[in-house]
């Protein structure tokens, strides 16, 4: 009898074991050298995510990623997965992909999302503590005379992709480094906060509802050369669909500039139209009355006194003729303060019908705690 319960004992054990061990820990860890660590490890970040996908029970799993330079392009693509780095100083994720080259790496072959260091096409994603660069050596290029046969025509280079089923994103103490479209926010609704986005034209860009606060927003120089009193940069370059109630919201951050960048140089935003395919042709999408808004900001002296300006689009005969104003958007900025804060008169009559409580709470709805 004592021998049979053994057994019975026995084989119980042998049924449970195999089912405990297919719920992995949902905490995993990435070093550089795994050796002593307590949970499971990976030397990349890739790898990590890759077992988090593994997990389908819809828990969050948490990865945390101990200093070093990771130089890899990874992907998020689980809902509720919390990226935790060990500081923006510490932890730093690089790639150098470009839009003339990195169409493989989107699904569609575009270069410009395609170039993404990070990409986030999921849900419920909690991101901080670490630096995501675009190393792609941006200066070297824009240096290069117009013409010249090594100058790329398609230099843009993303940090941070947001991506068509992303939702419910945040970011806290992180850094987003590039220069030309270092920020495309491509999906659903996004916060980023106590950070700093970097780069120069239209570098946080794109249709999605992203509220940046209580962060610094730096404009980055160029190498080409300068006319003063054009416009050099552009910070922002929303394609905020009309339908949608939210855009590129600037809430108490400070904008900023490296050494270099000339004074009155950067607009604020401009507004891009999207070439898009339509029944009867393919031309910039008309529905995309970008919205930026700027509220309870400091501007430096490096924004132009006009704050805003224009962006040309494809017409319905291919060519890059069509002009989208400025006062045709959905562009708005109340509270500046700093050098850069007196505005010409130029036309601008758009006005939030939100005030920023509302926005904040219709894009942080459902949003993660920060980790």
């Amino acid at each position: 009898m004592i021998a049979l319960r053994l057994l019975t004992l026995s084989l119980a054990c042998a049924v449970a074991l195999p089912a405990m061990a297919a719920t992995p820990p949902s905490e995993l860890t990435v070093k550089p050298d795994c050796k002593g660590s307590k949970t499971p490890c990976y030397t990349s970040i890739g790898s990590a995510l890759e077992a988090a996908v593994r997990d389908d029970s819809g828990r969050w799993i948490t990865i945390r990623v101990a200093a070093g330079d990771y130089a890899e392009k990874p992907v998020i693509t689980r809902d509720r997965v919390r990226l935790i780095g060990a500081g923006r100083e510490a932890t730093r994720v690089h790639f150098g992909a470009v839009a003339q080259t990195a169409r493989a790496y989107h699904r569609n072959g575009w270069g410009t999302p395609g170039s993404a260091t990070l990409t986030i096409n999921a849900r419920e994603i909690a991101v901080r503590d670490l630096t995501i660069e675009n190393t792609y050596d941006y200066l070297a290029n824009d240096r290069l005379p117009e013409g010249a046969e090594a100058r790329i025509a398609n230099p843009q280079a993303a940090a941070l992709l947001l991506d068509i089923d992303s939702d419910r994103v945040r970011f806290d103490r992180v850094a987003l480094l590039g220069y030309q479209d270092t920020v495309f926010t491509n999906g659903g609704r996004a916060l980023i906060r106590e950070s700093l986005i970097a780069g120069n034209v239209d570098f946080i860009f794109g249709n999605g509802q992203l509220l940046i606060e209580d962060s610094e927003v730096r404009t980055r120089i160029r190498a080409a050369p300068y006319t003063p009193g054009e416009f050099q940069s552009f910070v922002a370059a929303p394609s905020t669909p009309l339908s949608q109630a939210h855009g590129l919201v600037f809430y108490r951050s400070r904008l900023t500039r490296e050494a270099g960048v000339p004074d009155h140089a950067v607009a604020l935003a401009r507004p891009w139209h999207p070439t898009t395919r339509f029944a009867d042709g393919r031309y910039a999408d008309p529905q995309a009355v970008g919205q930026a808004l700027f509220i309870d900001c400091f501007l430096d002296r490096h924004i132009h006194p006009d704050h805003w300006t224009e962006m040309n689009g494809t017409a319905r005969d291919g060519t890059m003729t069509q002009v989208f104003r400025a006062q045709d958007s959905r562009f708005a900025e109340t509270g500046s303060t700093g050098p850069g804060a007196p505005a010409h008169a130029i036309g601008m009559t758009w006005v939030s019908p939100h005030a920023i409580a509302a926005i904040r709470r219709d894009i942080m709805a459902g949003m993660p705690e920060r980790p």
